[in-house]
């Protein structure tokens, strides 16, 4: 537990770009403290811990650790200090092997080469230690879930020494009982004497673990107190500055017609038996672990993988999507759960990024002024933060690239919507944004099926939520009748299928 003792320092802090994002933070960090950064996306929370781990050099400000001046030149600095940081955004590297990833600075070596089995032995034990005994150290990480990827990324820092520890969102993509593991963890890393930054939208989470809570506000420091003191609420109050909310009764704008129907969807190894049927004006949301073949079957749905079984109707008519091309033309969306390997084009305009779907044109030629207007509008319309929608979108914050990409499907005015992970690492005022946007593209008859590793988030927003479970659908709860129990205990069903079985 926390025994008071201020393991690190930061004095009035800040950070000027073209504008300032961070200006004048005091704050310290005890040894063996969860100390939880909230805020709403662009209050500077990232910059904050990026200054700490050396990944961005301050304008002003200094901090101390262990009493000694800290100011890291880079990355490998802060880690040599004992910060590590494992960011929102993943940085393992695709082509490498699991173990490769895991050791790829302090590689084993005999006579000037790597030392196989000694890495190999090395990576099965922090595997072990971290409840992901069932990877193998030599698998690529490419054949890994972003899920997995994220606890893989985890363990990874977990598994070194350290005096503070930053973690940014490290739940976003995990299931509930994932997440509980990992939350166990951070107890025992804090009887240790670690301190840690937890940076999380899941506010749950944090009154949970927290013993002591900042919230930012544009660029500032606006409160730090005991965790319990402080309820979800209130601290939604604190980040959006007012005690507005957004509340009413359910309103759902199904309709009777069934406007796309998936049977019998495989595409192995993770999706062996999975489908669904989602009618006009409603919300179908998928449940399931990480790992549960939700995701492969938005892909295999839309496009964009193989499906080596299957069949798709559309409107009463039998269809297979040849490419993601194909099925845009036939009115659907997809918003991909990896933003940045899928979903955004980095060195683009927020303009260029929002209306790539619809750029409207005259005379074969883009009509840059409607174009424009398009950008701003969806900009202000989900509360983008960025300069002006000029900026490259690589240089906005992850969950205000995830804005931008939600926007230009918005644009496209799709038919069917497949939403994967849409709010994950995303704020909770923007969150409460786009729960909106599901509203509205439900009123005006829209079909949406989103797939969310949040259950509460899936409860809040869906008519109706099918579970998939070790690859096949477990079962389809309507809201009338649903309980949070039955639908856990319906994405736990299929996970005793013997290998004999999916094969």
């Amino acid at each position: 537990m926390t025994n008071g003792e201020i393991v690190l320092e930061m004095t009035g802090l800040g950070k000027t770009y073209a504008v300032p994002v961070l200006a004048e933070v005091d704050l310290t960090i005890r040894r063996g403290e969860v100390h939880a950064l909230l805020g709403a996306n662009g209050a500077g929370k990232s910059t904050l811990s990026r200054i700490i781990a050396g990944l961005v050099t301050p304008t002003a400000g200094t901090m101390r650790l262990d009493g000694q001046p800290f100011a890291p030149v880079d990355k490998r600095a802060a880690e040599a200090a004992g910060v590590q940081i494992v960011q929102q955004e993943l940085n393992l590297i695709p082509t490498l092997t699991i173990a490769e990833n895991l050791l790829l600075t302090r590689l084993p070596r005999r006579f000037g080469l790597i030392d196989r089995a000694r890495l190999h032995t090395a990576a099965r034990a922090i595997l072990d230690a971290n409840g992901l005994a069932a990877l193998p150290t030599d698998l690529p990480v490419s054949a890994l879930g972003v899920g997995q990827q994220q606890l893989l990324e985890i363990a990874g820092a977990l598994s070194r020494e350290c005096r503070v520890l930053i973690l940014d969102e490290p739940t976003a993509a995990l299931s509930v009982s994932e997440a509980d593991d990992l939350l166990r963890r951070l107890d025992v890393l804090r009887q240790r004497g670690v301190a840690i930054i937890y940076i999380s939208h899941r506010l749950d989470e944090v009154a949970r673990i927290a013993d002591r809570i900042t919230v930012l506000r544009d660029g500032r420091r606006v409160h730090t107190g005991p965790g319990k003191e402080l309820t979800t609420e209130a601290m939604v109050t604190l980040m959006s500055g007012d005690d507005q909310r957004v509340a009413g009764a359910w309103t759902s704008h199904a309709t009777e017609r069934v406007v796309l129907e998936a049977q019998g969807f495989r595409s192995l190894p993770r999706l062996i038996d999975g489908g669904f049927s989602v009618r006009a004006g409603e919300r179908l949301g998928i449940a399931g672990l990480v790992g549960s073949g939700r995701s492969e079957l938005l892909r295999a749905v839309f496009g964009a993988d193989r499906a080596s079984a299957g069949t798709l109707t559309l409107n009463g008519k039998t269809v297979r999507f040849a490419s993601p091309a194909h099925a845009v033309s036939h009115g659907l969306a997809l918003i991909t759960e990896e933003r940045k390997r899928d979903g955004a084009l980095l060195s683009l305009p927020v303009r260029w990024n929002t209306s790539l779907g619809a750029l409207p044109s005259r005379f074969g030629f883009v009509a840059r002024a409607a174009e424009n207007q398009l950008a701003e509008d969806y900009r202000q319309r989900l509360d983008t933060r960025c300069t002006s929608i000029e900026q490259p979108i690589g240089a906005l914050s992850g969950g205000n690239q995830q804005k931008v990409v939600i926007a230009r499907w918005l644009a496209r005015d799709a038919e069917i919507y497949l939403f994967d992970e849409p709010t994950r690492g995303i704020d909770v005022a923007a969150r409460r944004r786009i729960h909106q946007v599901f509203a509205e593209l439900a009123e005006r008859g829209k079909a949406l099926v989103i797939v969310s590793s949040d259950l509460d988030e899936l409860l809040e927003t869906c008519d109706a939520i099918l579970v998939m479970s070790a690859g096949r659908v477990a079962g389809r709860f309507e809201r009338a009748t649903w309980s949070r129990d039955a639908i856990m205990r319906a994405a736990f069903s299929h996970h005793l299928t013997t290998a004999q079985e999916v094969a």
